[in-house]
């Protein structure tokens, strides 16, 4: 297996949260602007919203992606099949995203990346979150996992097979553990209110990979919207720091597009890797020059 050697050059990532049918040419032409190294897309591109993948796919800067519960929408869940808008017993739109996007897409996979020493690892696929197992037909038939057991076995074997022992992690959902307050990371903010709505596959995945001997600096992820619904004083917290030194960062900010009647202004999360570790996050928008126009610095 290949070590990491000692990452010296500055790496930048862009964090791309929920997208929910926003993305235009322009969020390219903006990353290219910012100068990323690396972009990670946490999920949730639209309800099986084939044409924004197909964009994200073509985008010409080094990538992962895992889907998340919109992804598939009209496939997962019995009433979601119901209310499909087109013929499902001729189009797979699930499998059709997970084709258009390749190897980038690491949900229960991983991506070397040898350019900057460092390995990529998914965790669950298109989660919906939270404590109860769901969609037991979907998971069993697409990828032979029969619940979070089964699934923590496939995210850890992912990482086993790293060539890189820095793994940054990505999930459509957070993991457990991120606190239960309707205001944490991953906290229910619909009734009954609180209580941990995150994955704990994932967590437990984390837990055996820091086993193995893996160093794990960031772990990001979506689903979990900042602005939250029972209350407008403040938003969701969106960032955590381990007693391992792993960032949990929450990139969900939603509406990520706004449009005025002058300009238009996207956001992207931000994040500075130096030997292999987090040294700056950030959340940042941009105006339609690209030109950064609001920067908040949350580690």
């Amino acid at each position: 297996m290949t070590k990491a050697t000692n990452q010296t050059e500055p790496l930048k990532i862009a964090i791309v949260g929920d997208v929910h049918d926003q993305w235009e040419a322009a969020d390219e032409q903006a990353l290219q602007h910012l100068g990323v190294d690396l972009v990670l897309f946490v999920g949730d591109f639209g309800n099986e919203s084939i044409e924004i993948v197909r964009q994200i796919a073509a985008i010409n800067i080094p990538k992962a992606v895992i889907l998340g519960n919109h992804d598939c929408w009209y496939t997962a869940s019995p009433w979601g099949r119901a209310k499909a808008p087109y013929d499902r017993s001729k189009e797979n739109r699930v499998q059709q995203q997970l084709d258009l996007l390749g190897e980038t897409h690491v949900g229960f996979a991983k991506l070397d990346l040898p350019q900057f020493q460092l390995s990529i690892v998914g965790s669950r696929p298109f989660s919906w979150g939270g404590g109860e197992w769901k969609n037991k037909d979907f998971y069993r038939d697409r990828y032979q996992v029969k619940n979070f057991a089964e699934s923590t076995t496939r995210i850890v074997a992912a990482a086993q097979a790293t060539a890189y022992d820095t793994v940054i992690m990505i999930g459509h959902n957070g993991p457990t553990g991120l606190g239960d307050l309707p205001e944490d990371m991953c906290g229910r903010d619909w009734q009954p209110l609180g209580g941990d709505h995150g994955d704990p596959d994932f967590t437990d995945a984390i837990e055996k990979i820091r086993m193995m001997g893996k160093s794990i600096p960031l772990v990001t992820f979506g689903h979990m919207h900042h602005r939250l619904r029972h209350r407008k004083d403040r938003v969701r917290t969106i960032i955590n720091e381990s007693p391992e030194g792993t960032i949990y960062l929450n990139s969900a900010c939603v509406p990520r597009i706004k449009h005025t009647d002058n300009d238009s202004y996207r956001s992207f999360s931000l994040v500075h890797l130096q030997h292999h570790q987090v040294t700056q996050a950030s959340l940042i928008w941009v105006d339609q020059t690209f030109k950064v126009i609001s920067e908040e610095i949350i580690f």
